[in-house]
């Protein structure tokens, strides 16, 4: 499936895949990753004005969304642990699928190393769905950073 910058317009079906992305995590035992509310009509709203925001889309549907970030990510200037490099990376943030599509993952991946081959994610501990995808696309544990709301996420880096 080709891969666009999001618009306003898809507003709707992003919301709705992400409120669907939540409800699985709380069916998967993570609860807390996203909470009720995350991420946020101004959140989604910010990523899509700053053309950080990418929807996965056939000529029906949108079949997944994910921010690609590049550029130096605050939450990641202290990790206990260690990056692989110092280069310059882009992160994936909030990526999140209809669960009718397969492989958002995956596609999200090949479309960012295009853009940025040097690529940094996090996760919840209590992920453990996406933490068996980062794995399995080849990113390396690095170690524990925090968010901006002091929690902890797992980070990972991977060079394609």
């Amino acid at each position: 499936m080709p891969v666009r910058l999001a618009t306003t317009a898809d507003l709707p079906e992003i919301l709705a895949i992400y409120q669907y992305a939540r409800t699985q995590m709380i069916k998967n035992n993570n609860p807390t990753q996203w909470k009720k509310t995350h991420p946020t009509k101004e959140v989604i709203l910010a990523d899509i004005a700053a053309q950080d925001l990418y929807v996965i889309y056939d000529d029906e549907t949108i079949g997944g969304i994910f921010a690609f970030i590049t550029g130096e990510d605050p939450t990641y200037q202290h990790i206990e642990g260690q990056w692989l490099n110092a280069d310059p990376y882009g992160t994936i943030h909030r990526i999140a699928g209809n669960g009718k599509v397969p492989h958002i993952f995956e596609q999200a991946l090949a479309f960012c190393a295009q853009l940025e081959p040097n690529i940094k994610i996090d996760t919840h501990q209590d992920n453990t769905i996406m933490r068996h995808l980062i794995t399995k696309n080849g990113f390396e544990y690095c170690g524990i950073i925090q968010t901006d709301d002091g929690t902890d996420r797992l980070a990972y880096q991977k060079r394609c």
